[in-house]
């Protein structure tokens, strides 16, 4: 069985162009089958600013109206994605830039408004990895933004780390994957200390504990459950995608 690599590249290293470029560098590197999953949330908030589009937020988390929504698809889908593209063909790389509306990769349901209402956003439902699997085939490296649709019309903002767990997890069963969840730290940190291998034990015991909090929590609980359906998950540094072994590890 072959191997594939599911990469998701966080917003903070979107958003510096010196950072941007030695992460695709290094991806453009890494050999075999290759999928990669990206944000883009603050470019989004600039350029919904620069319209007089205030972002709403609730707990950190967007409120995707119906205004918004024309800026993260435009920005996502277009900006953001095109340029990753246009940048990886630079580098050697054959890539296609996607969203999860295109080809029907990947329908959603919008979520319940109760007990609060985020507008057009969307949870997956299914992928569909038979057009993702032709691509992987032929070479070519699919570069997928964080929107979904609903099959009624309508596009939907998606989490790109839900996106990046269930790309890996529906391949899984064709690829030997793993998901890497990339970013601007180490790996999961422990008082200034990288924690190489993590349980599920040890996650409960840091998190209840105050260690591990915000953002790290949903791409945690994503990798276990990526982890259980058989997927290799690590969380490293957007300077050590290439490398074999770095960051942290998730075990059973």
């Amino acid at each position: 069985m072959k191997s594939l690599k599911v990469i998701k590249i966080g917003g903070k290293v979107i958003d510096d162009d010196q950072k941007l470029d030695h992460f695709l560098n290094d991806f453009a590197s890494v050999k075999g089958p290759k999928i990669l999953i990206h944000g883009g949330g603050s470019i989004a908030t600039k350029m919904g600013e620069r319209l007089g589009i205030k972002p709403n937020m609730i707990d950190g988390r967007r409120i995707t109206d119906a205004e918004t929504l024309e800026v993260i698809t435009m920005v996502y889908g277009g900006l953001v994605n095109k340029n990753i593209v246009a940048k990886l063909h630079s580098l050697g790389a054959k890539a296609v830039g996607l969203s999860g509306a295109d080809l029907n990769i990947i329908p959603a349901k919008k979520r319940n408004p109760k007990p609060v209402d985020f507008g057009w956003v969307g949870d997956v439902e299914t992928i569909h990895t038979e057009w993702l699997s032709q691509f992987l085939d032929n070479e070519v490296v699919p570069v997928l933004a964080p929107l979904t649709h609903d099959q009624n019309g309508h596009i939907l903002n998606t989490n790109a780390d839900t996106i990046a767990s269930s790309v890996a997890t529906a391949l899984s069963k064709d690829f030997e994957t793993e998901l890497l969840f990339c970013f601007e730290q180490p790996g999961v940190m422990n008082d200034g200390k990288l924690i190489t291998k993590m349980n599920l034990l040890l996650y409960r015991y840091l998190k209840d504990g105050g260690i591990i909090t915000d953002g790290m929590i949903p791409k945690l609980d994503l990798g276990f459950s990526a982890l259980r359906k058989g997927v290799k998950v690590s969380i490293r540094s957007f300077e050590d995608v290439a490398k074999t072994e770095s960051g942290t590890r998730l075990v059973k």
